[in-house]
């Protein structure tokens, strides 16, 4: 199966430095049985044959090739999204894993997006309760029928598909670069649990959704932070989140593969300080304005037409790759400061319901973004997933201290100072 257009790049980036993997997770109310486990994970493997897969490299392109086997699943270790290496990716690529009550599976980027493996993680851990407590699980809120044959819209490269043939020139000034001191060995997480209903009114006071509230106050926070390490407001730089947009909103998609892409709602300091309530505006002005279908598509555009070249077709694998390297490095992390992520509230049929507690969604640092931010929302509670590479975490102290400061409690979760798979948590 060929990458679809989302997925070229990230074999071609592969740095320590870039966590090349996504985790979601639910963590259930009992113990999770391993051996039900491995049966849940081989039963749907012909239901998800696009996840089922390993990296092979060929002349021209890097490509997905099925696995004759499903993977084995593994006891969680060492600490969320160790770098999967080339060995690992030839074999297969993703991971599924479980610690006491955990079920967590982690996706090489090339395969999915958020979206697509929370819908695998839903469907998985639907059949496993199956299994274990033969509960009747109806494939509805992004349960899949696991008996089913995947459909061709699930397979598809949607960008080949809503692609207008017009490039958009998207040419924006370059962000704050945040950074601290590297760390080759471990990965800190931090994560805030937060009331959803004390997040939801916080938003709507600033007359936001959670998406925009959480990144304005996330963008407000860097502001306040450059201008005290630089007092000269002209040598400051712009700050810019980058948001995903889930495409498949837009355009209807069923896809399960890579269906995403972002844009980098900001401002430039040198005009002058930003209230919370005029960066909500700002925020939501220019995700409305640029995430139309209209402007998406000629951005689907600007990645696939360069794909579909005939020259760069030809070109073999070992001189694309230096290339793809070099546009990434100009376009694909230069024009933010951080990502924060946010898959929504998480649905489940109510027959899943007295058995699931958590569900969460993990996204890693990457090449020059050495914090990241992901967000996913269930039942009354919110978990915001701070993670970085490097030993400072002065961000997510300003960040979940400025959420306290607006009347949004945060308990707080790390795994900074804890053994293998244990958590240490202290509450604000």
């Amino acid at each position: 199966m060929r990458l679809d257009n989302a997925a070229l790049i990230f074999p071609a980036i592969r740095h320590r430095r870039w966590v090349n993997v996504f985790r979601v997770s639910a963590t259930l109310t009992e113990p999770v049985d391993p051996a039900v486990l491995q049966r849940a994970v081989e039963e749907l493997a012909p239901r998800f044959p696009s996840m089922y897969v390993r990296l092979r490299t060929g002349v021209f392109w890097y490509y997905l090739e099925e696995l004759s086997a499903p993977p084995r699943v593994r006891e969680d270790y060492a600490y969320p999204l160790t770098l999967m290496q080339e060995k690992e990716l030839r074999s297969c690529c993703l991971r599924v894993m479980y610690f006491q009550d955990r079920i967590a599976v982690e996706f090489f980027h090339s395969l999915t997006d958020g979206t697509g493996g929370m819908i695998y993680l839903k469907t998985l851990t639907a059949r496993y309760l199956s299994l274990k407590h033969g509960l009747e699980i109806p494939a509805e809120e992004g349960v899949l029928d696991w008996r089913e044959t995947p459909g061709a819209e699930e397979l598809e490269d949607s960008f080949l598909r809503h692609s207008n043939g017009v490039t958009l020139n998207d040419r924006e000034p370059n962000a704050l670069r945040l950074r601290g001191s590297y760390e080759p060995d471990f990965l800190h997480l931090t994560t805030g649990v937060i009331p959803s209903d004390a997040l939801v009114e916080a938003a709507h006071r600033h007359r936001a959704t959670v998406t925009i509230f959480l990144a304005a106050v996330m963008e407000e926070t860097i502001l306040r932070w450059q201008a005290e390490d630089c007092p000269d407001r002209r040598r400051r730089r712009p700050v810019k989140v980058t948001v995903p947009i889930n495409l498949r909103r837009l355009y209807g998609s069923r896809t399960l593969r890579n269906f995403v892409l972002t844009l980098n709602p900001g401002v430039d300091p040198r005009m002058g300080d930003y209230s919370l309530e005029e960066l909500c505006k700002v925020m939501a002005a220019q995700l409305a304005a640029h995430g139309t279908p209209q402007e998406m598509a000629g951005r689907i555009a600007a990645n696939v037409n360069p794909q579909q070249t005939p020259l760069i077709k030809a070109v073999p694998l070992l001189l694309k790759n230096p290339i793809m390297r070099t546009i990434y490095k100009l376009r694909g992390e230069s024009k933010g400061c951080i990502n924060v992520s946010n898959l929504g509230v998480v649905r489940l049929p109510e027959a899943m319901r007295p058995w699931v507690r958590r569900m969460e969604f993990i996204i890693g640092t990457q090449r020059s973004y050495p914090n990241n931010c992901s967000v996913a929302t269930l039942g009354g509670e919110t978990y915001v997933n701070m993670i970085r590479n490097i030993r400072e975490s002065e961000l997510e102290r300003r960040f979940f201290s400025r959420l306290v400061e607006l009347g949004v409690p945060v308990a707080i979760e790390s795994n900074q100072q804890a053994t293998k798979n244990g958590n240490r948590r202290t509450k604000n």
